[in-house]
């Protein structure tokens, strides 16, 4: 597949590819179910019980499975990937209707188990769709196309949540359920569309299982093009989570608004990554790679300290920018995970990868739930930034400047 010219737009070019083209309109059918049912669960849970602990508990339901990614990110490397895409969401596909069944606080048992499901089914998938994208699509364009893949993740998470709880409110949990039934009974008809060819998966015969399951790790610890970007990250999304806590608290004590001023927030939030995962591809071919995820990083950090300031315009503005910032080190750290690992192994390290980036979030949401307790923001906030800056600095100068993007045709 043919690029035209390296240094213009290639996203025309993305879109244009039949294969592409198949795996984002999967990536927008299923993250519309899928942001819509993570919402939804925790309000049925609400309105079933009454506990405001068990509501959050759903989050975690979906979200535990992460911690054994690279346990997981196994089962990527030993089927071939697009049948495994297309099997996962067929199971989803089955499940999700004995959420009809849950009318009472008795039965949210049900919900809780078919969430957990969800979760390992995610984790699986994002494995196996990052290691059959990196076969699928060239990989002079795979930047464009991990930006393009954050731009329709972001998107379905502004729409998808406010449909799915008009849904709710209207209709009930089982309305939802059977909207994200049939996301996912579309997304694994795109996904069996995709031409690709797969050799099917040699069983390794060296090493004990534990061993074979820690090598996508042992893939990163060795890379000195992957290492400092995966920690990189992992670093960035523990200071997401720290600024994640204390928004509530940006809001009531620093502006002194309603909770609900918390969605103009992440609306904007969101925005800016959309806008990001269009211009990532591009700006990728333009610079190196890493001084591209710095550059991120150190716009989300100063976007942290900044909203320390009792000012609706600069918390507005660093809404922004950290939507703009915050996801730069993410795609830039799953392009070249994809371009630089070998395919046998590539499942594992990228559900490696994404437990080393994508837990410290969790664990810092928690501990900043706790900080923002005994810190005041003005000092939190700002910590949180100056340490996000020394993170960028620290990625843009180890090991020297790496290559840019391939941009040549």
């Amino acid at each position: 597949m043919g690029t035209g010219s390296g240094k213009k737009w290639a996203i025309g070019t993305v879109l244009r590819d039949r294969n592409a083209g198949l795996y984002l309109s999967g990536v927008v059918v299923s993250g519309f179910g899928t942001s819509a049912m993570w919402l939804v669960g925790g309000i049925w849970v609400k309105s079933l019980t009454g506990s405001d602990s068990l509501a959050a508990l759903t989050a975690f339901a979906m979200w535990a499975p992460t911690l054994v990614g690279p346990l997981l990110g196994v089962i990527a490397d030993r089927w071939r990937r697009r049948p495994l895409l297309v099997f996962c969401n067929l199971v989803m596909a089955a499940l999700l209707p004995l959420l009809l069944l849950v009318d009472s606080a008795d039965r949210i048992w049900i919900l809780f188990a078919v969430l957990f499901v969800y979760g390992v089914s995610g984790t699986v998938q994002d494995a196996a769709e990052a290691a059959l994208v990196a076969t699928a699509i060239d990989k002079r364009l795979l930047g464009d196309f991990n930006g393009l893949r954050m731009t329709a993740n972001e998107g379905m998470k502004l729409l998808a949540p406010l449909a799915g709880a008009g849904l709710y409110a209207a209709y009930g949990g089982g309305t939802v359920a059977l909207l994200d039934t049939a996301t996912f009974v579309l997304a694994a008809g795109l996904f069996a569309l995709m031409r690709v060819r797969e050799d099917r998966p040699v069983p390794e015969r060296t090493g004990g299982w534990l061993s074979r399951t820690a090598e996508g790790g042992r893939v990163l610890r060795d890379s000195p093009v992957l290492r400092p970007l995966v920690l990189a990250g992992s670093v960035t999304m523990l200071l997401a989570g720290l600024n994640g806590a204390a928004v509530y608290a940006v809001v009531d004590k620093g502006l002194g608004h309603a909770p609900t001023y918390v969605g103009l927030l992440y609306a904007l939030q969101g925005a800016g990554s959309v806008a990001v995962g269009l211009l990532a591809g591009p700006l990728m071919r333009r610079m190196p790679e890493r001084v591209f995820a710095a550059g991120g990083i150190a716009l989300f950090a100063a976007a942290v300290g900044l909203r320390a300031l009792p000012y609706d315009a600069v918390v507005l503005a660093s809404a922004v920018a950290v939507g703009i910032g915050l996801p730069c080190v993410l795609i830039v750290a799953l392009t070249a995970v994809q371009r630089e690992t070998p395919d046998a192994v590539l499942g594992r390290t990228a559900a490696t990868a994404n437990t080393l980036i994508y837990v410290p979030n969790a664990v810092s949401l928690a501990l900043g739930a706790g900080l923002v307790a005994f810190v005041d923001i003005t000092v939190l906030l700002p910590v949180t930034g100056v340490i996000g800056l020394l993170t960028a600095a620290g990625l843009t100068f180890y090991g020297g400047l790496p290559r840019r993007a391939s941009a040549e045709t």
